[in-house]
């Protein structure tokens, strides 16, 4: 599923960004459509914990793939 997040990270950045304004346009390039990433900066910027992030991308993820 995640794949195809990844493949299509060039259009999915903007979504991201939407969702989570607080990540910059280098977290995005650093994220590199890498899942574990998205969630350690989500935690970073947020601080929250590593479960909470993990909960948000992946409500996130599956309202994101059924539109794809």
């Amino acid at each position: 599923m995640w794949e195809k997040v990844k493949g299509s990270w060039n259009q999915t950045k903007g979504a991201v960004k939407e969702q989570w304004g607080e990540l910059t346009d280098d977290d995005l390039l650093a994220i590199e459509g890498r899942r574990d990433q998205l969630v350690g900066k989500i935690q970073t910027r947020y601080g929250i914990s590593r479960e909470a992030a993990e909960a948000q991308v992946g409500a996130w993820e599956k309202g994101r793939l059924k539109d794809m």
